[in-house]
């Protein structure tokens, strides 16, 4: 067991003074003053917080690494700075390619997950995408199949937890709904769809939306288009708070549209969660305690980790990180 002691761990809403003991990497107490006995280790927390762990749902690398291209021990390179940047869980996200290599990746992947249990899903987006939307070669896209998909969920020995799809591709609907049914989380991107199109989307079970703002329709005067849909509909918009795909004051308007529980931080290809974090707090003019929400509970509610991760609590994972 471990001791995490004198402490100000993140409970709820509130920064509380309390001690923390770990077994197995499970909570298993919080309280004050907890008494340790000789066998279990004690780490002194005095002057440190004690934080949820970040949640990286979309990214496709780190240090000019991608998990498209990577080796073995590429992907351990892109982990461990995932680990050393407070990153608790990762989803390594692919982009499409040809069947040969996404296959091939995805079982890198499978096995880098036996070393790395921060690994705890696999993010595929594409090939249902819309080419006008992405800078994939269309010859590598394809419209949605559940065949297709079993194909790769097979390499990836069950591990895709989440894809990006394209509402508005042929069958793109029931294949949505097809895979939602099967524990897959969907969330729409690289989109050209239409508001009635998106609306339809997310009744047919789709979560959220990938990058919200770019690679998708627009809102304008005569249509909603995916971004005024997200925006309408009750789903999780995850959006790269780096100030360049977001600009000015538009992801505070995004935390105050879509409200603070619904907004998922993402680094695709800025890879460091800490300086998103930072930057959430800074360009959505939130306290600390608020702006960590969309880098913990609310991506674990989208992609149903809610139960394990994404709070400090007693019975779910022992994945916090000690600041300061």
């Amino acid at each position: 067991m471990i001791l995490y002691k004198n402490g100000r761990a993140l409970i709820g809403d509130r920064l509380i003074k309390t001690d923390i003991v770990a077994n197995h990497g499970r909570i298993i107490e919080i309280a004050p003053d907890i008494v340790a006995d000789e066998q279990t280790e004690i780490v002194d927390c005095t002057n440190r917080f004690i934080l949820p762990a970040l949640v990286d749902l979309c990214s496709y690398g780190a240090n000019g690494l991608e998990f498209n291209t990577a080796d073995m021990n590429g992907m351990k390179k892109i982990m461990e700075f995932y680990v050393s940047h407070g990153v608790g869980t990762v989803f390594p996200t692919l982009k499409a390619d040809s069947d040969e290599r996404l296959c091939n990746q995805l079982s890198l992947i499978a096995e880098l997950a036996k070393d790395y249990p921060e690994i705890k899903g696999i993010h595929l987006i594409g090939p249902f995408v819309s080419a006008d939307c992405c800078d994939i070669p269309s010859e590598l896209l394809c419209k949605p199949s559940m065949n297709k998909f079993l194909i790769y969920q097979k390499a990836a020995k069950d591990k895709i937890k989440l894809v990006t799809v394209a509402p508005e591709l042929p069958d793109a609907l029931a294949f949505i709904s097809e895979v939602s049914d099967s524990k897959v989380t969907v969330f729409l991107g690289c989109s050209n769809a239409d508001g009635e199109t998106a609306q339809k989307a997310f009744a047919a079970g789709a979560k959220g939306v990938t990058d919200w703002g770019n690679r998708m329709s627009q809102l304008t005067n005569a249509d909603t288009g995916l971004v005024g849909g997200a925006l309408m509909n009750g789903c999780y918009c995850t959006a790269v708070f780096d100030g360049k795909r977001l600009k000015r004051d538009v992801p505070k308007l995004l935390v105050k549209t879509k409200g603070i529980d619904k907004v998922v931080g993402i680094t695709m290809d800025t890879s460091d969660a800490y300086q998103g974090l930072a930057n959430t707090v800074t360009m959505c003019n939130l306290p600390l305690n608020e702006a960590i929400k969309i880098w913990t509970i609310n991506p674990a509610r989208a992609v149903g980790l809610s139960g394990r991760i994404g709070t400090i609590e007693q019975n779910k994972d022992a994945d916090f990180i000690l600041f300061g």
